[in-house]
């Protein structure tokens, strides 16, 4: 079936608009890092959002779905198995990512030149800039490696072998279960990925409570978002 085809399956859509976001997200962390003018206060938002989301996503593929598919196709299971195993090499470089301590130097960065220590206080905050970027480009490059290997197994999995119901059910699971890291963020590169159309469907299943602050919640990321792409842009 042709790529459009398959576009046309909620859970392929659904799934590749999550996928954008992660690769758009890491690509944001790995170059807003080597940046000075980014606060470094921006990019700990965005590094807790980036290591929360991945995990959640990989975990419930693991958990969840992979299981799903496997009962309907069992010739799968060792494809799905390798996924797996790449999430786990995945979950090691989150693991890099999230040491990188930020707080310190979220004060130095914060202050004014006259709380500064002269050039040993930039030097920390440089090392800390070198040592966040080096953990985000791993991070980048692995997701956007594993997500080549994965979407031309998972996308045709998706149409032939999940139903309508049975996705509509996994994705109430994942919102439910979905960590409260920063989430504004996830809207905020949902918007920039995906259609109005699209994002309204992804957004649809968000309690009544929390599609009312949907405004509140675009606006704030808009803000994060220009700060972590440069405040003069």
């Amino acid at each position: 079936m042709p790529k459009d085809a398959l576009e046309h399956v909620p859970a392929v859509m659904e799934t590749r608009l999550a996928h954008e976001v992660h690769r758009v997200a890491t690509t944001l962390l790995a170059e807003a890092a080597a940046q000075p003018s980014v606060p470094l206060s921006a990019l700990g938002r965005l590094r807790d959002f980036l290591v929360a989301i991945l995990r959640h996503h990989h975990e419930t593929e693991d958990n969840d779905l992979w299981p799903r598919i496997a009962a309907n196709a069992p010739e799968a299971a060792r494809a799905l198995g390798l996924l797996s195993e790449e999430h786990e090499r995945l979950e090691g470089a989150l693991d890099q990512l999230s040491a990188v301590d930020l707080q310190d130097n979220d004060v130095l960065a914060s202050s004014g030149p006259a709380d500064r220590t002269g050039p040993s206080g930039d030097m920390a905050e440089d090392r800390v800039r070198a040592a966040l970027r080096k953990a985000a480009v791993e991070v980048r490059d692995t997701v956007h490696d594993h997500l080549a290997h994965e979407e031309p197994l998972l996308f045709p999995a998706l149409r032939d072998h999940i139903s309508r119901a049975e996705w509509q059910a996994f994705a109430q699971r994942v919102i439910a279960t979905t960590p409260p890291v920063e989430g504004h963020l996830m809207v905020g590169f949902l918007d920039e990925v995906g259609t109005p159309a699209e994002v309204d469907m992804v957004l649809a299943g968000l309690p009544e409570q929390l599609r009312a602050l949907l405004p509140a919640v675009r606006l704030q990321a808009r803000e994060d978002l220009k700060i972590l792409r440069g405040a003069s842009n």
